[in-house]
């Protein structure tokens, strides 16, 4: 028999929409000869529904949408759709078996992902019973997503006589997920002996992205099938009985996406479909001369063709003649529109009106977030009049420590580095370079700065960026204490900068525009820390020196 794996950009709300996508693709499934079509995890309505998922109503439609839905599948096509549930007063995440016209069978999610981004215990209940069904003398059983990342639901659709099990997925993306994905199904499969497929959702939703690149594991773990990451379409999958008895699954191979060729991928992806889905004509990004709006850039433009993409650049009086070069030169290789409005006159208004109030302090970092203040006004004020979406340009390092500007540089609709490291910035830029120079080298190389007065560089407040950027990942993503940090190796008086930097910074962050997530431990959704917080770090286990609030 033939299965068709629908990888499909779902768009949370938008169930007619995902509906007409399904049946699209259910159409040309069936005219490519497959028996069953599989969609992703809550693929009716979009995921994470988040407390869309709490509305009766929101499950009324998904009900009529489905029924509608199964009424208009081709005949001699079973597909399996995944949509939420209500029944009673009980919630559920849910998967339908479509056949012959009507909903033969439901399956029901059992463990619930409460951990990381997810948070699906606000809004359903779990279920408790296997969904087994015949397709062309083979016995199918479902599960859903995190039922596979623990033992129990696989094991009961293996008792309940399946042969093979069919995974639904929304499994959002972060570098290397993949090797994660199939380790998790290899213990399945060492438990249960079934064959298994995993198909997952593919797009952006929010600060969210999705990879796609499903797959097929045999009943001895070997990978039979990989479709490729960050492409929606219909992939196919042949399944038999070998002589053995045993379900033999064949499929096509895909190269998949390492490190700065996933991580970019994943940036476009998710600038593309932030920008796309909320209706935004284009993007505007501030160019800097720096590396980091440059990038910006760059993702904006392969995300959504030069056309869509307007750079300006807002010089101030600090602003280097490298910096007008460099960001004009970067603008005219990608081909976008660029405009250069100097901040200079507004400055010195601002300056003029403050100077009573100002009188007897000398300049400090109030002028210098002025300037960025400023630019993000300006930004906004183009984004109200031409309607297109300002992304913000600060990445992982500088958001972390709250090297940002309230209302300035974090003035904006999408924080496309917000999960990316300066290190891996970097690494980008050289990595997008990699056929053309179309990023000025100089840009790359010259010392970061954000050219509020006079010789600045970011290394006047911040330790070098590899040397933060390895604390941040023991701190951020690894939950390590101060301690730890410093007995692998970090300085003391670093480790506590760092540490104190990050936890006052939390105010802002909470002020920051949605960011898009690419590592395990991204801010947002996944690190929730209270703004108000005294714990005092220990520098040393047992050791009365903190860190200070």
């Amino acid at each position: 028999m033939r299965l068709a794996l629908a990888q499909l950009n779902a768009t949370v709300g938008d169930l007619a929409g995902n509906s007409g996508r399904i049946l699209e693709l259910a159409r040309a499934a069936r005219a490519g000869g497959a028996h069953l079509m599989l969609t992703p995890e809550l693929a009716l309505c979009g995921y994470p529904p988040e407390d869309l998922a709490l509305r009766p109503d929101f499950y009324r439609e998904n009900a009529r949408q489905l029924e509608a839905l199964a009424a208009a599948l081709p005949a001699g096509l079973a597909v399996v759709v995944g949509f939420p549930q209500a029944e009673a007063e009980r919630r559920y995440n849910a998967a339908a078996l479509l056949r012959d016209g009507r909903v033969e069978a439901v399956y029901r999610k059992q463990r619930l992902a409460n951990y990381a981004v997810f948070d699906e215990v606000r809004t359903f209940h779990s279920g408790e019973a296997a969904c087994i069904f015949d397709l062309e003398g083979i016995r199918f059983g479902l599960n859903i997503c995190a039922d596979v990342w623990e033992p129990g639901p696989a094991a009961q659709a293996r008792a309940a006589g399946a042969e093979a099990l069919l995974v639904l997925n929304a499994s959002p993306f972060h570098l290397r997920k993949e090797g994660e994905r199939q380790r998790v199904l290899r213990e399945r499969i060492d438990e249960t002996g079934l064959a298994m497929v995993y198909l997952n959702l593919v797009g952006g939703q929010d600060e969210l992205v999705f990879d796609g690149a499903s797959f097929a594991l045999d009943s001895a773990g070997r990978l039979t099938a990989q479709y490729p990451a960050f492409v929606e379409g219909l992939f196919w999958l042949d399944i038999e009985r070998g002589a053995d008895g045993r379900i033999d699954l064949h499929g096509d191979h895909s190269e998949l996406p390492v490190d700065e060729e996933a991580l970019y991928a994943a940036l476009v992806t998710g600038v593309r479909d932030y920008v796309s889905k909320n209706g935004f004509p284009g993007a505007l990004v501030g160019l800097s001369g720096g590396v980091d709006s440059a990038l910006t850039l760059c993702i904006a433009v392969d995300a959504l063709g030069a056309a869509r993409v307007h750079a300006v650049m807002m010089p101030s009086p600090y602003t280097a003649d490298i910096s007008l070069a460099d960001a004009a030169k970067l603008a005219a290789n990608l081909g976008v529109r660029y405009d250069v409005e100097s901040i200079g006159p507004v400055f010195d208004a601002y300056l003029a009106t403050l100077a009573p109030a100002f009188a007897g302090h000398p300049p400090d970092l109030a002028e210098e977030n002025l300037q960025a203040r400023i630019r993000g006004a300006l930004l906004m004020a183009l984004s109200n009049k031409f309607g297109k979406l300002v992304l913000t340009t600060g990445n992982k390092s500088e958001m972390a420590v709250g090297y940002a500007t309230l209302y300035g540089d974090m003035a904006g609709g999408l924080a496309v580095l917000k999960d990316v490291t300066k290190t891996w910035v970097w690494r980008l830029a050289r990595w997008r370079n990699r056929h053309a120079e179309v990023i000025p080298e100089r840009i790359i190389t010259r010392p970061p700065s954000a050219e509020l007065r006079p010789d600045q560089t970011d290394q006047d407040s911040l330790p070098p960026y590899e040397e933060l950027d390895a604390i941040l990942e023991r701190y951020v993503e690894r939950d390590q204490s101060p301690a730890e940090i410093i007995a692998a190796g970090h300085a003391a008086d670093t480790v506590a900068k760092v540490v104190r930097l990050i936890d006052r910074a939390e105010y802002k962050r909470r002020q920051s525009p949605p960011g898009l997530r690419v590592t395990p431990r991204g801010f947002g959704r996944d690190r929730r820390y209270p703004i108000t917080n005294r714990y005092p770090a220990p520098l040393r286990e047992g050791d009365p020196n903190e860190v200070k609030p």
